[in-house]
């Protein structure tokens, strides 16, 4: 992974704010300045805190976009609607995004089809992927708005499905991209293969390839190992096997992972638990390093060692840390 860097803060063209907390802030909307602003405003409290989001953007002089599917939650006197699709974040500065992880990887979407910086205020539970707590929102746009952010780029994985040697889907991942049985009676029958060659047949539930960012995610609940962010690694681990050799693989990032469907029974393949499509039987799913990062914008860096710690409630009393020199 790069080292972090100071985005240029350069967005596209202003898709012009309407009048009005704007006009009444009694400051200018500054030209090419845009931030899409994503949440899931039909819960009250995230709705309210999406609103103080786009006025304070708005006093600060920058252009808020909202996606039009939730819109009508909020009022738009002070921000753009766009499309809910992949131009939404074209020219914007960075994508903010109120909510829990579900949110942030639907961002994440949004962000990397338009390069832009990602950051995330913590509205869900967990909330792994946010870089703010609920009780930092005011000054995490602060930061925002005087342009006091780095941005770290985040490994992501491509997969290719083949059918008889035809491409019948191509996706990518932030997390992970996971191939799971569709019958809960019956078992996902599957050879995994690493840089050409076969390692092992696997019955089982499923098999999970995560990336660094994924080993706290899906991957951290069948028993894989937790991966540094700044490792640049992948990720394979069965889901439930029946096998002698069943345990969690890290491979370099260069490394070509490939799972061979048997003939009995198909599977149902998901891009961060959202984007799914069904695998038939004898398919071939290819997974790889992504062509393309996720980039993600960080205000207050910390070390992801007291992440774990705050969001596991990992117990450390006892600590008495190195003595001093």
């Amino acid at each position: 992974m790069s080292g972090p860097r100071v985005p240029s803060g350069g967005g596209g063209p202003s898709g012009g704010a309407r009048p009005g907390r704007a006009a009444r802030s009694g400051r200018p909307v500054a030209p090419g300045r845009e931030v899409l602003v994503v949440a899931h405003p039909r819960r009250p409290a995230v709705r309210d805190a999406a609103q103080r989001v786009l006025d304070q953007l708005v006093a600060a002089g920058i252009s808020p976009r909202v996606l039009a599917d939730e819109a009508h939650d909020l009022d738009l006197s002070c921000a753009n609607a766009v499309k809910s699709d992949s131009s939404a974040a074209v020219g914007v500065e960075l994508v903010l995004v109120l909510g829990g992880d579900g949110s942030l990887l639907r961002g994440a979407e949004l962000a990397r089809s338009a390069d832009a910086p990602l950051l995330g205020v913590n509205l869900g539970h967990v909330g792994f992927l946010a870089e703010a707590e609920p009780d930092a929102l005011e000054s995490t746009v602060e930061h925002i708005v005087r342009r006091e952010y780095t941005v770290e780029e985040r490994m992501t994985v491509d997969v290719t499905v083949r059918l008889r040697g035809e491409v019948i889907y191509q996706g990518w991942a932030l997390n992970e991209v996971v191939l799971e049985k569709v019958d809960r009676a019956r078992i996902l029958e599957c050879v995994l293969e690493v840089d050409g060659r076969p390692l092992s047949r696997w019955s089982c539930d499923g098999v999970i390839c995560a990336t660094p960012t994924g080993s706290t995610a899906y991957a951290f609940s069948v028993g894989a190992p937790v991966i540094w962010p700044s490792v640049e690694a992948l990720l394979v681990a069965p889901i439930s096997a029946h096998a002698l050799f069943a345990r969690p693989l890290v491979l370099p990032p260069t490394s070509t992972v490939a799972i061979e469907v048997l003939p009995d029974e198909g599977g149902q393949l998901s891009c961060d638990g959202s984007r799914t499509v069904r695998v038939p039987a004898l398919s071939r799913l290819e997974v790889r390093r992504g062509a393309r990062a996720v980039r993600l914008a960080v205000t207050s860096p910390r070390p992801f060692t007291d992440r774990l710690v705050a969001k596991f409630e990992l117990p450390v009393g006892g600590w008495r840390g190195r003595p001093p020199p």
